[in-house]
C-alpha cells in the first residue's frame, strides 16, 4: 500500500491544505495510463467530454465537484468518463500511437547507451548498433 500525500489548493478560499490518499501500485499505473492516453488521443473527444475528462485525470477534481461545475449529475459525469475511457482504449487498439511511443523511447535509450559505450570504448560494434537501432526507429 502506498499512501501519497498531495497539497492542493482549494478553489474558494485560495488555502494550501494537505490531503491523504491511499493509492495502490495498480491505481496509479491506471492514473498513469489515463494521462498518456489523454495526451495522445485527447483531442478527438468533443470539447465537452474534454473538459470533464481533463478534471478528473489531470486537475484531480472529484466527480461531485465537476458535477456541481457542470450542472449535471456525479453520476452523468461517471458515466462521461468511463465512455472516455473505452473511446481512448479504442484508438489506442487501433492506432498504437502509445505503444510506438514506449518502443521509441525504449530504443532511444538504447542507442544511449551504446553511444556511451563505444565513446569509452571505440568499439565499432557499439556504433553498428547504434546505426541498426536507429534504422528500427526509421522503420516504425
Amino acid at each position: 500500500m502506498l499512501i501519497v500525500m498531495k497539497v492542493c489548493k482549494e478553489k474558494i478560499l485560495d488555502t494550501q491544505r494537505l490531503f491523504v490518499y491511499d493509492i495502490t501500485g495498480d491505481d496509479m499505473e491506471k492514473i498513469v495510463e489515463q494521462g498518456m492516453l489523454y495526451d495522445f488521443y485527447g483531442e478527438l473527444l468533443t470539447p465537452h467530454q474534454r473538459r470533464i475528462y481533463e478534471d478528473v485525470v489531470v486537475h484531480d477534481l472529484s466527480l461531485s465537484e465537476i458535477a456541481k461545475e457542470q450542472g449535471i449529475s456525479r453520476q452523468g459525469v461517471h458515466d462521461l468518463v468511463r465512455r472516455c475511457d473505452k473511446t481512448l482504449e479504442e484508438y489506442e487498439r487501433k492506432l498504437k500511437l502509445v505503444e510506438k511511443f514506449h518502443e521509441t523511447r525504449k530504443m532511444a535509450q538504447e542507442i544511449c547507451q551504446a553511444a556511451r559505450a563505444y565513446r569509452e570504448s571505440q568499439d565499432a560494434g557499439q556504433l553498428l548498433k547504434i546505426e541498426q537501432i536507429a534504422e528500427e526507429i526509421m522503420e516504425l
